[in-house]
């Protein structure tokens, strides 16, 4: 009896290993178009509809469980126990598709242990699937497998501590194979290889049917590419199941002398290799179709938000909630009470969006800190509110300096901001660049209380007039400049109260500028002689240069040492006196003002010019509007002549005396450069030279650093 129970055996093992090598001879010839031809022909779906999400929900927790390493105690049978609540959602469905998954186990079975080929038992999977739609073809096919590869880890792992488990896994001489673990080691992780692959396509056939519709057809190429590959992958998918169905079947009775026969690891190699080309092939096609269905959101709600900023609303969070709340209810971070909070917190208010990128510079958010505190003394609330809008690119990855950076500005805020710059929807950024045109310098836009675009940028406002250019408004910019005249208080406002002070004295105030520390010298100490010649009371004030602070710092540190004259010891002084200057041109270029037809913007352009040579320049004051201003060499050489011309000094004044002996010295013969800023992508066209009043050509100009 023993004799002829060992050859029965033999000859069980026999059978299986031609079954296997049959297969395999039928893996490497099968004709791929001979397959997809009869893989087509079993297609004929009647319109059912299944839950496959939550199928491969239960799917992928079976094949997470079902694993050799997993070790069975009390604390997992618990857990196995309290996870039906999990499932309960989908009990309902799964009364429907029990049967048909238990038909499609059994077929599995019965031809994995009659001895039928691989490709055959895969059409004839498909034949019984033929009415439903792929992704539920290859879903309900993996669902049967996970019921087989389920059984059979179950029975594995409780064979120890359940009696029942026990006698099953006798009769399967299951026992044999735990005991020899190691030889099967490698055989199940070929198989968990290639389970996880089938799970991945399995996934991406999934997502390829939830695609929203409204923003790609099946007709779009990318789509259509795609469903032309999706049944090649559910053919392979569901033949890499019943090639790993077969290994679990074949391992009942014969255990672990059929796995460590050294046959079988092409097999499951090439189908992994096969089948992760496929999930290769489709997860590229997956991106393109996402691609695409982003980009359709993007543009509907780019022209949604377009369409909202033109029409009239009784209140501003229509707006708001388009611009700050696509991705989340509650996308405001006040920096005073370091809470969370929606946008329903600016309802009605006028709302000021500082927009900026994560490198805004030092002086600039130190000023407007300090003018949004300054707005709220003697107030019972503030006039109005800013909100922070950073803007990255996206294209870049996130790293920890940017969120250092982020958190360090946040610090510096006391309004709100954007919690994180990830909820600035794509479509808002494009906006905000093409729109409101941001590149690189800060925008100060403002909303009325209505949502409606009072200002696109209202920071030259409040560099220029602070609080008293409330409510910020481009009307309200237009009426200031009309009450506005070219006078000393209103070139250095309250930058150095020192010279306010001056002016009502009657004083003689100079401001000069310039980098070269030898012209300094030179110009300081030719005009304290003349002054003192002339007997005027004269204090003079070094303004430095714009964008040279390296510069500007060694000539502050020499005036200071050798005592030439009065400075700005704090940087932001000087930044702030210079972005003035910059914001009075943007600001009047805004209203469509030139050198032509405003004499501020004639002033505004000679300062800029100035400041523009390599050369020092100087104006001179008395009063609020008697004012002389020349470049440097010329002046410096007509005080070096004030013998010639100062018995005019006592008939005409210091100062028209002054500009009639300047007036030789200016020739048609000159050069003057004019650099300004990139206002956000708008370059004038057509900009006159404020001394000749000639066209000046055009250059451009990129820096990278202020020195």
């Amino acid at each position: 009896m023993a004799s002829s129970a060992l050859v029965s055996a033999a000859a069980a093992a026999q059978q299986k290993m031609q079954m296997i090598k049959g297969e395999r001879h039928l893996f490497s010839s099968s004709d791929d178009n001979t397959v997809m031809k009869q893989t087509l022909e079993t297609h004929s779906p009647d319109g059912r509809e299944v839950d496959v999400r939550s199928l491969l929900h239960l799917i992928e927790d079976i094949m997470q469980r079902a694993n050799p390493a997993v070790l069975v105690t009390p604390q997992t049978h618990m857990e196995v126990l309290e996870d039906r609540a999990h499932h309960a959602a989908v009990i309902g469905m799964l009364e429907a598709l029990a049967y048909p998954i238990h038909r499609i186990a059994a077929e599995i079975t019965y031809k994995c242990t009659s001895g039928g080929d691989a490709h055959a038992t895969t059409i004839a999977l498909l034949h019984a699937l033929s009415s439903y739609a792929w992704d539920a073809k290859v879903t309900l096919a993996l669902s049967a497998f996970a019921v087989l590869y389920g059984e059979f880890w179950l029975t594995a792992q409780l064979h120890t501590v359940n009696p029942l488990a026990k006698s099953v896994s006798l009769l399967k001489q299951l026992p044999d194979i735990i005991e020899h673990s190691h030889l099967l080691k490698p055989r199940f992780d070929a198989i968990n290889s290639l389970i996880k692959s089938m799970l991945d396509v399995t996934k991406c056939i999934v997502e390829f049917k939830e695609l929203p519709t409204e923003y790609i057809s099946p007709e779009s190429p990318d789509m259509s590419m795609a469903m032309t590959h999706i049944p090649t992958a559910v053919y392979w998918t569901i033949r890499s199941i019943v090639a790993c169905s077969s290994q679990i079947i074949m391992l009942i009775g014969l255990g672990h002398e059929y796995i460590s026969a050294p046959t079988e690891a092409w097999e499951l190699s090439s189908l992994t290799h096969k089948v992760n080309n496929i999930h290769g092939h489709l997860t590229k096609q997956l991106d393109r179709c996402r691609q695409h269905i982003d980009e359709r959101r993007h543009v509907e709600a780019y022209q949604t938000l377009a369409h909202l900023f033109e029409v009239v609303h009784i209140d501003n969070l229509k707006i708001l909630r388009a611009l700050l709340a696509s991705k989340d209810d509650h996308p405001l971070f006040d920096c005073t009470s370091k809470k969370r909070l929606g946008v329903d917190i600016l309802r009605r208010r006028i709302v000021m969006l500082f927009i900026s990128d994560l490198d805004i510079p030092q002086e600039e958010l130190l000023v407007l800190v300090q003018l949004y505190n300054d707005s709220y003394q003697g107030k019972s609330e503030r006039p109005y509110e800013i909100v922070w809008l950073p803007v990255t690119d996206r294209h870049s990855p996130w790293k920890r300096d940017h969120e250092e950076s982020f958190n360090r500005l946040a610090s510096m805020m006391p309004w709100y901001l954007l919690h994180h710059p990830s909820l600035l929807d794509p479509a808002v950024i494009k906006y905000i660049r093409e729109v409101w045109h941001f590149e690189k310098k800060p925008l100060l836009v403002v909303l009325d209380p209505q949502g409606k675009v009072v200002n696109r940028n209202a920071l030259h406002m409040m560099w220029i007039w602070g609080i008293l250019a409330f409510p910020f408004t481009s009307n309200r910019e237009a009426a200031l400049w009309n009450e506005e005249t070219w006078r000393l208080e209103f070139l250095v406002d309250e930058i150095d109260p020192a010279i306010l002070t001056w002016v009502r004295e009657g004083r003689y105030v100079c401001l000069y500028g310039g980098e070269d520390i030898d012209w300094i010298r030179k110009f300081t100490t030719v005009l304290r002689r003349v002054a003192n010649e002339a007997k005027i009371p004269l204090d003079m004030v070094y303004v430095g240069k714009n964008s040279s602070k390296e510069r500007v710092k060694k000539a502050v540190a020499a005036i200071a040492a050798e005592k030439l004259s009065g400075y700005w010891q704090d940087p932001v002084m000087v930044w702030f006196f210079w972005v003035r200057m910059e914001s009075m041109w943007h600001s009047k270029m805004q209203h469509g003002k030139s050198v032509e037809d405003d004499p501020i913007m004639q002033e505004v352009m000679t300062m800029l010019s100035f400041d523009g040579s390599d050369e020092g320049w100087a104006t001179i004051s008395r009063g609020s509007v008697e004012m002389v201003k020349s470049q440097g060499k010329k002046l410096v050489e007509c005080l070096n002549q004030f013998d010639t011309w100062k018995e005019t000094v006592e008939t005409e004044g210091f100062l028209p005396a002054l500009a009639n002996a300047l007036a030789p010295y200016h020739t048609h013969e000159h050069c003057t450069r004019l650099i300004l800023p990139g206002d956000n992508g708008r370059i004038q066209e057509h900009v006159i030279c404020a001394e000749c009043r000639r066209p000046m050509e055009k250059f451009i100009l990129y820096r990278c650093c202020n020195d």
